[in-house]
């Protein structure tokens, strides 16, 4: 429990450096949604699998400043997360097998718990967002259209 609380603590030093810096933040996200692809083999993270990419997504959307109404100790516990999650020498080795990812389970779940209500609130407003797209722009015309080939037919 006390290697846990170490390697999150010093995570979340890190994260307060990463997440002042876009470009870090675009690199974490690009190695934890790398990572995501072998960790969702592991029974224990396909659990929290979905909201945890919510959160990667939560993040990309902010650093991409679409969506802005992230308090910041949000961002700071959610790139914590994501710091903790990519380094391979957190609390329990991740090359271990079966419990590699055993500590970031329990720390990914910790924190999207403490943040739940954010990213309930950045899904529904994803999902406002993607409505909104699909919507027909006003004063559109939807209509069949037949290909005219510039060829007479007569």
């Amino acid at each position: 429990m006390r290697a846990r609380e170490k390697a999150f603590e010093r995570a979340k030093r890190k994260a307060e450096n990463v997440a002042r810096d876009p470009e870090k933040v675009k690199k974490i996200i690009d190695s934890a949604l790398h990572k995501l692809a072998a960790a969702k083999a592991s029974s224990q993270f396909q659990e929290i699998s979905d909201k945890f990419q919510a959160l990667v997504r939560m993040l990309k959307s902010w650093i991409n400043r679409e969506y802005r109404v992230i308090p910041w100790q949000t961002i700071i516990l959610g790139v914590t997360a994501v710091v903790y999650f990519v380094s391979p020498f957190d609390a329990i080795f991740d090359f271990i097998p079966l419990l590699g990812f055993a500590d970031d389970v329990a720390v990914l779940t910790a924190v999207l718990s403490s943040i739940n209500h954010d990213v309930i609130k950045f899904m529904e407003w994803e999902g406002e967002t993607a409505v909104q797209e699909a919507e027909p722009v006003a004063g559109a015309v939807d209509a069949d259209f037949e290909e005219v080939t510039g060829e007479s037919s007569g």
